[in-house]
């Protein structure tokens, strides 16, 4: 069967996929194409599906009601996740009345700040361009993800808030819920399940080989040095990625329980692949 596959520009995304896409892991049902997008582009694609299997933010899960959650390959933090960046500290008062860049209305991230402070004002912008905005002046403050989150420092400016931290705090050491893979529900739960293990082998794989892993994703490093690129995959390629298991399905649908307390996302039903 051929299916297509979007995956981000990103080194833990990259390395997720290694095994499947050099066909190290090969499958005797699967004949993928992949696509890669910058992840608000494929939270966007998802809403007029397009796609077969794609990755995803989980907040845009509230807007594709044509897709099942895959069990494996999913971003989550172990009490880390998305921070809050600025030229210079400043109480959270201040932060409210902030011009924020975010990576993207469909982003986890700005679902997870919204649910930290409220409401705010913010700009929507390339997640790789909101540092230099910040030190620029340009934004008030930056809603940063990815390895950006790792490499504020070197770029002038200051961590404020640490979203991640307030997740793990508010709900007793639940993961992030931050990204996951999606997959068409009318291709039925057998083909799903499938797939599903065939990308848990693939993740396997990369943590089996993780040199070899890591090479393949240095192509979407940015120009951050190895060291930084190996830090940040490890830190979102992790037991969870494998597999959510009780506690990825539990944050993912605590961030929705919390989020339609809120009137921030609709009414709507959650699809997980079964076991």
């Amino acid at each position: 069967m051929e299916i297509s596959v979007g995956h981000t520009p990103d080194s833990d995304d990259a390395f997720m996929f290694y095994g499947m896409f050099t066909g190290k892991v090969p499958s005797p049902d699967f004949k993928v194409n992949h696509v890669i997008e910058d992840i608000e582009k494929l939270n966007r694609k998802a809403t007029d599906p397009q796609l077969d299997v794609t990755a995803v933010s989980v907040h845009a899960c509230a807007y594709i009601p044509g897709y099942t959650i895959l069990r494996s390959g999913g971003s989550f933090g172990i009490g880390y996740g998305p921070i809050v960046t600025a030229r210079e500290q400043m109480s959270i008062d201040e932060i409210k009345k902030c011009k924020i860049a975010i990576p993207g209305k469909m982003t986890s991230a700005f679902l997870l700040l919204q649910l930290m402070i409220g409401k705010f004002d913010y700009v929507e912008m390339n997640f790789s361009d909101i540092p230099e905005a910040v030190k620029s002046g340009k934004v008030d403050a930056g809603l940063v993800i990815h390895e950006t989150q790792l490499s504020y420092e070197q770029e002038g400016n200051v961590k404020i808030l640490d979203v991640g931290e307030w997740w793990d705090k508010t709900t007793n050491g639940l993961p992030v819920p931050l990204g996951i893979n999606v997959m068409k529900t009318d291709l039925g739960m057998d083909t799903i399940v499938k797939f599903d293990k065939y990308l848990q082998a693939s993740i396997e794989f990369g943590l089996e080989n993780l040199n070899d892993a890591l090479e393949y994703a240095m192509q979407y490093s940015r120009g951050k040095p190895r060291d930084l690129i190996e830090k940040f995959v490890k830190m979102y390629v992790n037991k969870v990625t494998v597999n959510m298991g009780e506690p990825g399905e539990q944050s993912i649908r605590k961030l929705f329980e919390m989020a339609k307390e809120k009137n921030l996302v609709p009414d709507f039903e959650l699809s997980i692949a079964t076991k």
